[in-house]
């Protein structure tokens, strides 16, 4: 069995690319079973936010493997396969191991360090084994990556002051308005993002802020995580009045299709009024043609770049301290995922001492007879079990930690040879 992961990222496509990639959770459900039920698949884990849309895989067959998730994105976006393949990484066995420790570490974030990221993983782990993508291999292997995240967080400082994809835009947005608490700022939606641009705004001065959302009750639960601050709270029918009166608005929403076009914003606005929108929903939340309004100036999640850009150099170094440590959790996955090519040849040696133990116990305790045999069975069972069990100590731990490929595969063989195993037979 081999890993694989197929995706694109802020790094390879465009946000009109990934959104049409993007995989709701509502969707996941979906997807993993059609990706399950290909014939070379076995397991299938998918990361999808967004910054990046990345499908983990446990192959039979990787080349096979990857065709198949190629396909199926195709399939997805609706995009040729021709102009999709521009946009895709492919990446195998240790490369694909790496990456989502790097992934998990903040490490290939548009925000380096960024700390949201690592709560999409877990989240992605939770889904996977909750609709049955996940086995025994990427169970591990997002363990791990789990906790090489941690350890970067913990053990370097370049999650010290890393600003978020909401952060950013704030950070954008102050630049391009000059004085944010002179604003009335809209949000849509009351997410993490949203949550994550209340708590920015403030700490930049703003104080005129509208939450405005599909269910109320999550809007009064985000603002009451701000007591000290007035939100105003609307609900998604009143999104265009809210939007007539502010100078900012910011989209944040699981919307699969535009909440604002052109022709929207045209019939909302007064003549001559200024609007910035700031999109950070993948996908997106504001339709592209709101740029041929002379009065609108819209930002997507791409915008954000040049303004992370500035924050980057300092942890970008520390991101090379981080490497080190990723260099230790891949080392660890490597060394659980080579013992077990290892398993059918120690539990078939193991089944074949038990046997063996048992019959002859068996014997043994007939020859003492049953007065003797139920007295004493009990001791007599545990000696010959903690014998059967240090004679093989030795030999299978020095089979699992062989860490040379062929010498490992050698002594399996010498085993197998000696002992007169049938491997293949017991594990078809």
């Amino acid at each position: 069995m081999n890993i694989a992961v197929v995706g694109l990222s802020h790094k390879t496509a465009p946000v009109e690319v990934r959104e049409k990639l993007s995989i709701p959770e509502a969707s996941c459900e979906s997807a993993i079973a059609q990706l399950t039920s290909y014939p070379h698949i076995q397991e299938v884990a998918i990361l999808s936010t967004c910054n990046r849309l990345e499908i983990y895989i446990v192959a039979r067959e990787t080349e096979q493997g990857v065709r198949e998730v190629t396909q199926f994105l195709s399939d997805h976006s609706k995009l040729p396969l021709h102009h999709l393949r521009h946009h895709l990484f492919v990446l195998l066995h240790t490369d694909a191991v790496m990456h989502l420790m790097r992934v998990a570490g903040g490490l290939d974030s548009l925000v380096l360090g960024e700390g949201q990221i690592l709560a999409q993983v877990k989240h992605t782990h939770k889904l996977g084994q909750q609709y049955n993508g996940i086995g025994s291999l990427l169970n591990r292997l997002f363990k791990q990556a789990l906790t090489a995240g941690k350890r970067v967080r913990t053990e370097t400082s370049i999650g010290t002051g890393a600003v978020s994809i909401s952060s950013a835009a704030v950070e954008l947005a102050q630049l391009k308005a000059q004085n944010l608490a002179a604003c009335r700022v809209a949000i849509i939606g009351a997410g993490k993002m949203s949550r994550l641009l209340v708590q920015h705004l403030l700490a930049k001065g703003a104080v005129q802020i509208s939450i405005v959302n599909r269910s109320v009750k999550r809007a009064e639960e985000l603002a009451s995580q701000f007591p000290e601050a007035s939100l105003q709270i609307y609900e998604l029918g009143e999104m265009t009045g809210a939007i007539a009166t502010s100078d900012i608005v910011f989209t944040s929403t699981a919307a699969t299709e535009p909440l604002l076009d052109r022709s929207k914003l045209e019939a909302t606005l007064e003549p001559n009024r200024r609007l910035m929108v700031f999109d950070i929903s993948v996908p997106r939340n504001v339709d592209a043609d709101v740029n041929e309004l002379d009065n609108v100036y819209a930002f997507n999640v791409d915008d954000l770049k040049a303004v992370v850009a500035q924050n980057q150099e300092s942890r970008r170094r520390l991101a090379m301290e981080a490497e080190g440590l990723l260099e230790e959790e891949v080392e660890a996955f490597e060394v659980w995922w080579r013992s077990l090519e290892t398993v059918p040849t120690i539990s078939c040696l193991r089944d074949k001492m038990e046997t063996i133990r048992a019959q002859e116990l068996e014997k043994a305790l007939s020859r003492l007879g049953s007065e003797f045999a139920d007295k004493h069975q009990e001791i007599i069972e545990a000696l010959t079990r903690g014998i059967v069990n240090k004679i093989l100590h030795d030999p299978m731990v020095q089979l699992r930690s062989q860490q040379d490929i062929e010498a490992r595969r050698k002594a399996m063989q010498a085993l197998q040879t000696l002992f007169n195993l049938d491997v293949g037979e017991q594990f078809s």
